[in-house]
C-alpha cells in the first residue's frame, strides 16, 4: 500500500485524476490509468483524486470504481482521495466502506444527485452517512452546484461545525462562498481545498488549504509551480504563472465537462482519446483549434513551471 495508509488533512496540490475508457465500451482501462499515474504522482503533486467530475465518475459501474481503487492504492507513492458519490446513500455507502478497507486516504462526498433536493433533506442525507459509517474514514463535502444540488453557506456551517467531516472541495467559483468558508474555519478546524482554477491564486493567497484540481491531470506541472510560488510567497510570479491557467481555462466552457482536459492529456500522450458522447461538427472544429493551440502552448508553459519548480 502506498502513503495512503496514514491519513492526513488533504493540503497542496491533488490532481483530480480523468480515467482512461476501453476504445467502445463503458470499462474503464485500468493497465492505462496506473501509467498515467505514475506520470502525474512524479510531478510534485501532494496527492491525486480517483473519479471525481473530471474521472467522469457516473459514467462507471460501482464495481469498476471500487477495483481501480484498489490498484491505485496500492501502485500510489502520494496519497488518494477518491469520490464515492453516489444517486443513493447506499451506493455511497458501499463506495466509502470499500474505500477504508483499501486505505484510501478518504473520500469525497457530492449531495445525491438526479433529484433536486432542500438543504433539510440534504442534512439528514450527510448525517446519516457520517452515522453509518462511524467516522472511519476523513469525509471531504464536495460542493460542484454546475452539476448536482448545492452546498449552501448554512447547510456547510451546520455540517462542518459538527466535526463530522475532514472539509469540504468547493468547486462553486464564488467568492462569497469562499468567504463564508473561511469564517467557518474560525469555529472548527476543517480543510478547505478550492475545487475551481478560476479563483485557486486569490483563494491560495487568502488562506486556502489546497486546490483539487482538474486541471492538474493534464498539466500538473503548471498547479505545483503556481503553488510553489505561493507557499515561498513569490506572489507576482504565482499572479504570472495564474495567467498561463487562466490562458487553459478560457477553453473549456467550449466543450463538455472533462473533454477539454482529456483533450490536453492526450496531446501529452496520456491516452485519454475516449469520450463519453460524439462531438458534433461545430464543436469537434474548435476541439481541433484547440488542440493546435496546445501543441505549442504546453511546451511552452512547461518550460516555465521547470524553471519555477527548480528556482
Amino acid at each position: 500500500m502506498g502513503i495512503s495508509k496514514a491519513p492526513s488533512p488533504a493540503r497542496g496540490v491533488y490532481a483530480a485524476l480523468a480515467t482512461p475508457r476501453r476504445a467502445d465500451s463503458t470499462e474503464p482501462d485500468a493497465a492505462v490509468l496506473l501509467d498515467y499515474l505514475d506520470a502525474i504522482a512524479g510531478t510534485g503533486v501532494d496527492g491525486v483524486v480517483l473519479f471525481g467530475a473530471t474521472g467522469e465518475f457516473a459514467h462507471f459501474e460501482i464495481h469498476e470504481r471500487m477495483r481501480l481503487l484498489t490498484f491505485a492504492v496500492r501502485r500510489s507513492p502520494v496519497p488518494v482521495l477518491v469520490n464515492v458519490s453516489h444517486s443513493t446513500l447506499a451506493g455511497s455507502l458501499d463506495l466509502a466502506t470499500y474505500a477504508l478497507e483499501t486505505s484510501a486516504a478518504g473520500a469525497l462526498l457530492l449531495p445525491p444527485y438526479f433529484d433536486n433536493y432542500s438543504d433539510a433533506q440534504l442534512r439528514r442525507f450527510f448525517e446519516e452517512f457520517v452515522n453509518l459509517l462511524g467516522g472511519r474514514i476523513p469525509i471531504y463535502l464536495y460542493n460542484l452546484p454546475f452539476l448536482t444540488n448545492r452546498i449552501s453557506p448554512e447547510l456547510a456551517r451546520r455540517l462542518l461545525t459538527s466535526g463530522a467531516f475532514a472539509g469540504i472541495k468547493d468547486s462553486s467559483g464564488e467568492w462569497g462562498m469562499f468567504e463564508a468558508l473561511k469564517r467557518l474555519q474560525r469555529e472548527r478546524q476543517f480543510q478547505l481545498l478550492i475545487g475551481n482554477e478560476s479563483l485557486y491564486v486569490r483563494a491560495r493567497i487568502a488562506g486556502a488549504d489546497g486546490i483539487v484540481s482538474g486541471v492538474a491531470a493534464a498539466l500538473p506541472e503548471l498547479i505545483v509551480a503556481i503553488d510553489h510560488a505561493i507557499t515561498n510567497l513569490h506572489l507576482d510570479r504565482a499572479r504570472q504563472l495564474d495567467f498561463r491557467l487562466q490562458e487553459f481555462v478560457a477553453w473549456l466552457p467550449n466543450f463538455p465537462t472533462a473533454v477539454g482536459i482529456k483533450q490536453a492529456a492526450a496531446v501529452r500522450g496520456w491516452k485519454h482519446d475516449q469520450f463519453a458522447v460524439p462531438l458534433d461538427p461545430d464543436t469537434s472544429a474548435v476541439l481541433d483549434k484547440f488542440r493546435s493551440w496546445l501543441s505549442d502552448w504546453i511546451p511552452m508553459v512547461l518550460s516555465e513551471c521547470k524553471h519555477d519548480i527548480k528556482a
